[in-house]
């Protein structure tokens, strides 16, 4: 009988619609639309235009929808047409060295080619237990993240810096100098601008030929922002299943935030913290709950969390610190002084260093922490010129051995370090100085 019924309804298939009845903000309402929330419609407009259109909610008895387009040109009355089916994307092999939109297509000159499959844009997190513990260290080539804040396979990472810090470029140095086989990079509200300087210069040719990049730029509605998260999400799950070590870099996330912001506001969303309705904090932990390791391949996540005034209690920042496996924190004082990539290794963290590297370069790690520790109390004495030497020996060694440390943490961004050398600099660097303590933490 369910089959018959299938086949009644692909071939006199059952037509709901409606009737816009009032625009607000950058939401519609309809009149008469029984669609489920989710749900793909497309406004019908007197002009002649189509805008493709979300379900996002409902007010009584009318249905919510958030077009993907300019919400200009909709009138009342316009009919609004249920397609049925949930947000996708095509996914394949082709869209390697591509910059698409939200939608998937291609902004480049380039068509993309080879066979794609569809895929939901919206995927459950899967069993917890079914998926394989973070073993592997996934090679960023930046020292101060693959010395001191060591990532694993299927890790995922914040990137926490205000703004004019150095996150772009940082990403770009990951990407460019990754051990990973498929990179898929989310560059969501991004300015025109900046898009094309990330792809020619930050990610370069030889970035770009193992790279997926889907960018949504500010000016977009706030409903294809979203969707560009959930594409590069969607394109990372498809690449993960087919074996792969993706690494996935959002830039931003507190974008993303944003613009769920705009999207619940509008939808009558009362606001919470800061201004940010309660979907925000829903959202956010099933977009980053969906990578991590798997049976088979992995997601590595790195998220730019964009911090109000260096503060690190920005509430997206906190929320996102909640849910990340570690976090690395760009320092302004570090950029002002030159030191790029401006990685605090005192502000970062790794919640699975321990776990995937050995005694001897996790104890190296300690003690270089230890040094950058005594040499900041001191900090401002030695600027003042009222710092005395021979007060503490321990301090008097971490004065001493600052410069060479700050050395180690400076990179050029064209410079790609072999996790070995970063590896071997880093505890020669500590032995240097205190040779015996070194080989008794490395027994």
């Amino acid at each position: 009988m369910r089959h018959h019924t299938q086949l009644v309804q692909d071939v006199f298939p059952a037509v709901l619609e409606g009737q816009v009845h009032r625009v607000l903000g950058l939401t519609a309402e309809s009149r008469g639309l029984f669609a489920p929330v989710g749900g793909s419609c497309e406004i019908l407009c007197r002009d002649g235009q189509r805008l493709e259109a979300e379900v996002v909610g409902f007010r009584q008895d009318h249905a919510i929808v958030a077009p993907y387009g300019d919400i200009r040109g909709i009138s009342a009355g316009d009919r609004i047409v249920y397609r049925g089916k949930s947000a996708c994307v095509r996914v394949g092999q082709g869209l390697i060295g591509h910059v698409i939109d939200a939608e998937g297509k291609s902004l480049d000159s380039q068509q993309i080619r080879g066979p794609l499959i569809e895929v939901p844009l919206h995927c459950s997190p899967g069993n917890p237990l079914l998926r394989s513990r973070v073993e592997r260290v996934l090679v960023t080539g930046v020292r101060s993240i693959d010395g001191l804040t060591t990532v694993g396979r299927g890790q995922r990472m914040g990137i926490f810096a205000g703004s004019g810090v150095g996150k772009s470029v940082l990403l770009g140095m990951i990407a460019r100098n990754t051990d990973a086989s498929v990179v898929v990079i989310g560059l969501i509200g991004e300015r025109s601008r900046e898009v094309r300087e990330f792809v020619e210069r930050n990610l370069g040719q030889e970035g770009l030929r193992r790279s997926v990049v889907v960018a949504a730029t500010s000016e977009e509605p706030a409903l294809r922002r979203i969707q560009a998260s959930l594409v590069a999400m969607a394109v990372s799950e498809h690449f993960r299943d087919q074996g792969h070590d993706v690494l996935l870099l959002v830039d931003s996330l507190t974008r993303v935030a944003t613009a769920q912001r705009e999207l619940g506001l509008s939808c009558g969303e009362p606001p919470a913290t800061k201004g940010y309705p309660p979907s925000v904090f829903a959202m956010l932990p099933r977009l980053l709950e969906r990578a991590g390791p798997a049976s088979r391949g992995s997601i590595t996540g790195f998220y730019t969390v964009l911090v109000e005034a260096d503060d690190p209690h920005d509430p997206i920042a906190d929320c996102a610190r909640s849910v990340l496996d570690g976090h690395l924190w760009l320092s302004r004082e570090s950029a002002e002084r030159g030191v790029f990539p401006a990685v605090d290794p005192l502000g970062s963290l790794s919640r699975v260093q321990s776990s995937i590297v050995d005694a001897r370069h996790l104890a190296a790690g300690l003690a270089l922490r230890a040094h950058l520790a005594r040499y900041r109390q001191v900090e401002d004495l030695i600027r003042m010129g009222a710092y005395v030497p021979g007060a503490d020996p321990e301090v008097d060694e971490s004065v001493q051995l600052f410069p060479k440390i700050e050395a180690f943490l400076r990179q050029d961004k064209g410079e790609a370090a072999s996790f070995e050398r970063t590896v071997a600099g880093l505890e020669a660097l500590v032995e240097e100085n205190n040779p015996t303590a070194s080989r008794r933490a490395g027994a």
